[in-house]
Parts: structure tokens; sequence; C-alpha cells
């Protein structure tokens, strides 16, 4: 049986993938429950079909991946930005001479659905022989073993979600013990599907790793084959200790970071960022220009290049000339990507631009007050937005580790169900601040405040379900 989407040829009907029949049925569930739940308007229509397509075929991630040449991204923050700005490589011209000179776009989880329900959906929907897909951290293990990728991205690791997500180090133990399962297919691949050999370096997935952050150093060294990049680390109050040996990290200044006690050391990226450059080895520099603001954005869409020149081109690994073309190409596609699930993107409030942002850890929020500095003088109002839902994560005792000190001197309003918890916290940061019953409450200050001080905007950042709830103005 064939499975429902687009055929090779980028014609809707059915596509070109064979599956069995129990899967086949499966699949046809996922889209059937799906579009149902879209019709109803009960939501984005990504995971309940994922769970109806499992319960039936608990093998279909399995069976959906096969024949696809597939990129998993994973991180504690970053992860739907990267894999949009990934998909968006993938779906243009590939590097001069490669085997992607013709591509049909790849199926995505655009709605940052990242978890295997949500894998199920992305690929159900249609056909294509590549996949770029967001994985929760959680369960990047399982996503490798099911999927076989050919390039798999490791962003950072944090805390999240304290109350779902296992302590950060343990999260890096299972992704390393995930990545040598891979070297160990690739050294007796009689074990591992049959791939063509162009899609693989050396027998495994290619690791594309942030050469920055001790805890994703400590997982890729496991894997077969790793790329290095230097796209910094903002948050680093969670790898103050040596995974290897149980030393103090030192991070001497413009040295990058060392154990005091073993050889772990940073590792020496083949790329990495300069400002608003991508930088190679011999010093070739690349402008990364985006549509997308803030400085952590030029750190996932170097990532996404790097994985992009690889996954079009194999010999990028050991061929700088290569890597070059690819990450130019892959640059070039990415500028036109100008929100990402509504990060970034404007909405009118009664006449005044409002800029959603989203931030959910600590990690998160000190990147956010990174963009927040770089706007213009005066500076903008602020929404703090904040929920304790199951996908937000109910423990709020994050809040204590956020640096909301930075926001002082800025008009700030707080809201969302825990707004009493966030307001605390502002009066013990010394920021200035009101409170608002709920987000629509709080735009209306904040876009009165925006329309007094005669500043273009408000900026509003809320953690999951806060974001995903702003309202929009009658």
């Amino acid at each position: 049986m064939r499975g429902p989407g687009v055929g090779p040829e980028g014609k809707e009907g059915r596509g070109s993938q064979r599956l069995g029949l129990r899967s086949g049925l499966a699949v046809r569930g996922v889209v059937a429950a799906n579009r149902l739940v879209r019709a109803t308007r009960f939501g984005q229509g990504t995971v309940l079909g994922g769970r109806v397509g499992l319960a039936i075929a608990p093998d279909l991630l399995r069976a959906l991946s096969a024949g696809r040449r597939v990129a998993l991204v994973s991180g504690t923050n970053g992860k739907t930005t990267t894999t949009r700005l990934l998909a968006a490589a993938l779906g243009s011209p590939g590097t001069p001479g490669g085997p992607m000179s013709s591509v049909v776009p790849p199926v995505t989880n655009v709605t940052g659905a990242n978890m295997p329900e949500g894998h199920v959906a992305a690929l159900s929907e249609r056909w294509s022989p590549t996949a770029a897909l967001e994985v929760d951290e959680s369960y990047l293990g399982q996503l490798v073993s099911a999927t076989d990728p050919v390039i798999v991205v490791l962003l950072n690791l944090s805390r999240d979600q304290l109350d779902r997500i296992a302590e950060v180090r343990l999260v890096a133990e299972r992704w390393r013990s995930a990545l040598d399962a891979v070297r160990s297919r690739a050294r007796n691949p009689g074990d591992a599907p049959v791939v063509e050999a162009s899609n693989r370096v050396g027998g495994g997935a290619v690791v594309v790793a942030n050469a920055d952050d001790p805890l994703v150093v400590w997982a890729a060294e496991a894997a077969p084959v790793v790329v290095w990049v230097g796209a910094g680390q903002v948050w680093d109050e969670d790898s103050v200790g040596c995974p290897r040996c149980g030393g103090s990290l030192q991070r001497p200044v413009g040295e990058g970071w060392r154990c005091a006690r073993c050889t772990f050391a940073r590792p020496t990226p083949s790329v990495w960022t300069d400002g608003r450059d991508l930088v190679q080895d011999g010093e070739v520099r690349t402008p990364v220009e985006l549509a997308l603001p803030g400085g952590f954005n030029v750190a996932n869409a170097t990532m996404a290049a790097v994985a992009a020149a690889v996954f079009l081109e194999p010999r990028a690994v050991g061929d700088p000339g290569v890597m070059a073309v690819g990450c130019r190409t892959a640059l070039a596609a990415m500028r036109e990507v100008e929100e990402v699930g509504g990060r970034f993107g404007t909405v009118d409030w009664r006449g005044v631009a409002v800029r959603r942002l989203l931030a959910k850890n600590p990690a998160g929020w000190a990147a956010i007050f990174d963009l927040l500095d770089e706007v213009e003088d005066p500076p903008v109002p602020v929404v703090l937005a904040i929920n304790a839902r199951t996908a937000d994560g109910l423990d709020t005792s994050w809040l204590w580790d956020v640096p909301f000190e930075r926001l002082r001197g800025r008009w700030v309003v707080a809201t969302g169900e825990r707004a009493r918890d966030l307001a605390v916290r502002l009066h013990y940061a010394g920021v200035d601040h009101v409170t608002a019953p709920d987000s629509g409450a709080a735009l209306e200050h904040a876009a009165g405040r925006a329309r007094g001080a005669g500043v273009p905007r408000v900026d509003f950042v809320g953690n999951y379900t806060a974001f995903a709830r702003l309202p929009v103005a009658p």
C-alpha cells in the first residue's frame, strides 16, 4: 500500500512510499483524525492523529521514515527556529553537483509538535524524500533509532520544564547513549537498515554539534562523525561541572572552556560565529543576513547552514570549499523566513504593533533579554506573561533563575495565570511594573504607554500557552 501525500513528481495524490497493510491503515487514520481536528477548530491537528496512528501501528514512525533522508534537530532552546531554517535551506536547490540538485520541499513538523505523535503526523501528510524534524530532547534517542537520520543537530542543553524533563545531566547521558548506538551500528552495518552510501559519512549519521556547550560536547563525543560549530552559549549555569570527571569547568575569557581536573575541553570548531558572520577554517567569512532578529538566531542559522551543507553534499565534512558553498546557498534560502510559528512576528493591537516573543526557561529568557537590548532608544514597553499549564511545566521556581534585573529602566506589565509569582520576582529584581488580569488588559496598558511615549511598538514575551493565546484586538 502506498501512503497518501505528494508523489515524487510533486503532484498531489498517492506518494511513492510503499507501506504494509497495517501501516497504511494507520496513516489513513492519522490524516483523517487530524483533518477532523482542524475542521472542528479544536486544535492544529498535529497530535491526536499521531496518537491514533501509533495505536494502530506502534512501529509507524520507522515505517514512515523508511526511504527518506532525515535530519533531526534537538536542544533545549532554538530547535523550532533552527528546524524551520534548515527546512528552508533543504527546500532550495542543493549544492552545485550535489545529490539534491532538484529538491521536493522536505516534510517538517512546522507547528513544533516535537514528540513521536507530531513526527508521525508530519510524515503522514505528504510524501517527500527528505524530512527535517524538530525533536524534544527527551525523545532524541527514540527518533535516532526509528528514523536512521543522515544528520543530527545538537544545539544546547539547560533546565526546562522541571516537572517533566529529567535533570539536564541525565538528558546528556541519554543523548550520549543514543549516539554511541549509532557508532555501534556504523561498525556493524549488518545490524542497521540499508542506506545509500551517499547518505552517510563513515557509515553513520553526521552530528552537527555546538562546541560551546560542554554537555552537548560530552554527548556528541560518542558519535561516529561530528562537525563542531562554535555557536556560543547564552546560558552556562547548568554546565559548571565536568560531565566526564566531576571537576569544575573553567571559562577563561576568549579561550573557550576546559575542565580544571581532566583533559575535557572545548573542541576546535570548523565553523563558528563572529558577530553577524559565519566563519570557517582559513577565515572564510559569510555574512548571516536574516529577517529574524537577535544574535541567537545568527547562531541558529549557522547550525542550520552547516547541517544543510552536509545533508546536501556529504563531502562538505572534509572539504572546506564544499562547506563554504553549501553554507552560502543555505543562508541565502533562509533570508525569506520572517517568523517561525508566530515567533518574532507582529500583530496589531488597536493601532500599535505588538512583537511576539517566546521564552520558556532561564536560558531562553536570557537570550530574549539580549534581543531586547538591541532595540532602539527609548526602550519599548514590555508585557511579560507566565502560565503554568502542562505544556509550560507546572513548576515555576525557575523564575528565580531568570535575570529579570536586566529589565530595570523599562516599563513592564506582568500578566498570565502566574502573574503574582512573576510580580514578586520583578519586585525583588528592582523592576518597576504593574500587573494585569489577562493578556488583553496587559496589552491595553502597554499600547497606551507606547502611544503616549511615541514608541513604535510593544514587545510581548510569554511562555508556551501564554504565547499561543495572545488575543487579537476587536
